[in-house]
């Protein structure tokens, strides 16, 4: 919710993969909103050389789950909010939807972060760090930094839309150039060197270095 017509950050819960059944109880909204978010995207390589290059083949293997990664303020002093002045029962609330483990679905709830229309960021929490830095004369807490780290969920129906299964199924006839190896040639069609083994067995190849006297050579259908 809005407060002063500043948008607060929200975090919510869900109890199925799809996000369509929300936790029961309002979402958790920050006091203070985070200073800065970070939005964490890679991409995993196998790193191969092939037999005739001095040089590694980067091969992409997969593409990991983004990450987020904020902190938030909870001041209970009473100067950001007179209304929420209770720090353990404000951590209990964060706890209840993004930690806790819900038995209903047995484990913890799937959570939505939302900050305004533009970032929404659909996830499981991964890591919670309280750090108190404020305190009563007699040690009670008052002030808590909460350093949160979240990875990305994506539903199996979500899944099965981006990765839209390809025949592998396909053959190439190559034309070889003066100076190819069967390395190169494997690289080029399939960005995979090391596939020049199968493709030797297949057109009765002794030698994968010198190509001379084959014109063309038949790409067969291979297990990538």
């Amino acid at each position: 919710m809005a407060t002063g017509g500043l948008e607060k950050l929200q975090i919510t819960g869900y109890t199925d993969n799809e996000y369509q059944s929300q936790l029961s109880g309002d979402p958790y909204s920050c006091m203070l909103n985070p200073e800065s978010l970070k939005w964490n995207k890679r991409i995993e390589y196998n790193k191969q050389q092939p037999p005739d290059s001095s040089s590694t083949a980067q091969k992409y293997k997969r593409t990991p789950s983004d990450t987020l990664d904020f902190d938030i303020i909870i001041d209970c002093t009473g100067i950001v909010d007179p209304q929420r002045v209770n720090l353990s029962d404000e951590i209990e609330e964060l706890e209840k939807i993004v930690f806790a483990y819900n038995g209903k679905i047995h484990r913890p709830n799937f959570v939505k972060i939302q900050w305004g229309k533009k970032l929404i960021f659909k996830g499981v929490l991964v890591t919670m760090n309280i750090s108190y830095t404020l305190f009563r004369p007699n040690g009670s807490p008052l002030r808590a930094k909460i350093s949160l780290s979240f990875e990305q969920y994506l539903s199996p129906s979500t899944l099965r839309k981006i990765d839209k299964p390809e025949s592998p199924d396909v053959t190439h006839l190559v034309k070889v150039i003066e100076g190819q190896t069967l390395p190169m040639i494997c690289y080029r069609t399939w960005n995979d060197p090391f596939k020049y083994i199968e493709v030797a067995e297949f057109n009765k190849l002794n030698k994968f270095r010198q190509l001379k006297g084959h014109s063309n050579l038949i790409l067969p259908p291979v297990n990538l």
